[in-house]
């Protein structure tokens, strides 16, 4: 679907470094300030166990995994707004991205130097909140000299309700907050789509920490989320040092056994995807035949033809209907459509179904 996450953060954070384990790209993480200047895109595949549980069933000949787009993007400076340091540059591919990933220092190490000569992820945070509400009050400022005469005559109602939301956007942010918290009804959201704010985008804290800090995190952590359950935001544990040394192992068995070693089920990688994936608001269904077992990416809330499109245009077009199984019903019967049919668990849905995430289906169309 062409969704990205973009990772962002103060230089030396460990960006850099959590993109190369996230994707094979080879970004240069140096102790450095800068050392992504361009955005590096990587195309990651999404973990998902019941893909894996699928194809047991069916043993297609072939399988497809969703996939999502992760950008690491240039490291931002106090200034950026103005732009200071790469800010010009940083912004414009921040812009680009639908959601953030927002990687904070929370380790202590002398031998990383941070761009402000301490740890202090609150502070870093704030550093980039400021700058990222800068640039939004730019575009809201611009915005509304266009409308305001309109507005302010009165024979222009759509004008009007477009100054009242965004003067409450220009307050907020003015109160130092990101335009994501502001108090506005979603429907009224459409007045500021065309100025794309960054801070309007979902975004995700991801706490970058020590190895004895992975499992239950540390006083810097808990800082980061008590001010991101302002905001409703995720918070994420991840030691990029350590997922950097999983990168390296060719076993999967070694792979687990040391994540075991550490206490974890899973690596913060494989979280960190899973994470971004809802992060985005996306969802799965899936199509399963001997010819290919296939995970397809869609917006939660798509209907029955919406859904149908992703796959190809004619399918929405010509939609009849969908035939519809659910994850657990498939596997309980073994991938047997007959089973499946006499149980009664084989559902026929027209145009508004929603489809839900996990939903295995089969399209009836004509063109």
């Amino acid at each position: 679907m062409g969704l990205q996450c973009g990772i962002v953060g103060l230089p030396n954070v460990g960006k850099s470094t959590l993109f190369n384990c996230l994707s094979n790209a080879k970004a240069q993480a140096a102790n450095f300030p800068f050392c992504t200047i361009e955005p590096n895109v990587g195309v990651i595949t999404v973990p998902d166990e019941r893909l894996t549980k699928l194809t047991e069933i069916v043993n297609p000949k072939s399988i497809v995994p969703n996939t999502i787009e992760i950008v690491d993007i240039a490291g931002l400076v106090k200034g950026a707004s103005k732009g200071e340091g790469l800010g010009n540059q940083f912004l414009a591919n921040i812009r680009a991205t639908n959601a953030i990933i927002h990687v904070l220092r929370c380790f202590d190490n002398d031998n990383v130097i941070h761009v402000d000569g301490s740890v202090d992820p609150i502070r870093d945070k704030e550093i980039i909140d400021t700058e990222l509400q800068l640039k939004d009050l730019d575009s809201i400022e611009k915005k509304i000299s266009k409308i305001e005469k309109m507005a302010k005559t009165g024979g222009d109602k759509d004008a009007k309700k477009a100054y009242d939301v965004l003067t409450i956007y220009r307050n907020h942010l003015l109160e130092g907050k990101n335009a994501r918290t502001a108090a506005v009804a979603e429907e009224d959201q459409e007045y500021i789509a065309d100025i794309w704010l960054l801070t309007a985008k979902p975004v995700m804290y991801v706490c970058n920490v020590d190895e004895g800090s992975v499992v239950n995190g540390n006083a810097y952590v808990e800082k980061v989320r008590a001010v991101a359950k302002e905001e409703n935001a995720e918070v994420l544990i991840i030691s990029a040092q350590i997922e950097a040394e999983i990168s390296e192992m060719d076993s999967y068995e070694d792979r687990q056994m040391f994540l075991a070693d550490l206490g974890l089920s899973e690596s913060g990688v494989t979280k960190l995807i899973k994470a971004a994936y809802r992060l985005l608001n996306l969802a799965t269904y899936f199509t399963a035949g001997v010819q290919e077992v296939r995970a397809w990416t869609i917006t939660q809330g798509f209907t029955a033809p919406q859904a149908a499109g992703v796959i190809h245009t004619d399918f929405e077009k010509g939609f009849i209907r969908a035939e519809v199984i659910k994850y657990d019903d498939f596997v309980k019967y073994n991938g047997s459509e007959a089973a499946i049919k006499e149980a009664g668990k084989m559902g026929v849905e027209g145009k508004t179904y929603v489809v839900q995430d996990g939903d295995i289906m089969h399209f009836r169309f004509n063109v």
